[in-house]
């Protein structure tokens, strides 16, 4: 976090924490009551104090105050960032580098996440042409497009079905079906945070 919002923290311990303000939707876009946030200093200055805290509620923190997140969906939303190599490196919407891709997973509408160091994320509808390529039956073999489109429906389905995402030229991870709708109980996340009862409100 910035050393600005580190000093306010200890000076000012117990500001109240607001709710309903700001919210992340699909794409990575912040939306401050619901307008997008096009500032990218402000953005960054989002993202670079983004956190969660042990109930799985992810917030920006704002000097000494506490600014909950509601999700559209994910936490994070992964873009592609172009390398020299054949490792699959990825970077979330907040600015911080992946540094390790755990599991692989498609949804019951097709949306590609990837859970991470980082944590759980949609990967950004406009990089996913990008990951096709990387795409494989166990053995390396590169399914044709009519077999990946069907692998893909059958994933969309909730069918267990051989799938594999290269992520660095040596290893592979299998590609699993989800319901969107377990996703935040799956990665232990609350995508809509709510004010507790009795607790003092800050607009």
């Amino acid at each position: 976090m910035d050393d600005i919002v580190l000093r306010g923290m200890a000076k000012w311990p117990n500001v109240p924490a607001v709710y309903g303000w700001l919210s992340l939707d699909r794409r990575g876009n912040w939306l401050l009551k619901g307008e997008r946030v096009v500032n990218p200093g402000i953005a960054a200055f989002f993202g670079r104090n983004y956190g969660h805290d042990h109930q799985g509620r992810w917030f920006f923190q704002n000097g000494p105050q506490r600014v909950y997140v509601s999700l559209d969906y994910t936490p994070h939303i992964y873009r592609i960032t172009a390398t020299p190599d054949s490792t699959l490196t990825l970077t979330s919407h907040s600015g911080a580098a992946v540094t390790a891709i755990h599991a692989a997973y498609i949804d019951e509408t097709g949306h590609l996440l990837l859970d991470t160091d980082l944590g759980v994320g949609l990967v950004h509808d406009a990089d996913l042409e990008m990951l096709v390529p990387r795409f494989s039956r166990p053995g390396a073999r590169q399914p044709g497009d009519a077999a990946l489109a069907a692998t893909l429906d059958a994933l969309q389905a909730g069918e267990q079905v051989a799938l594999e995402l290269d992520v660095s030229g040596t290893a592979r991870i299998a590609v699993r079906p989800i319901r969107a709708a377990l996703v935040p109980e799956r990665f232990g996340f609350i995508a809509r945070p709510v004010q507790p009862a009795g607790q003092e409100e800050c607009y």
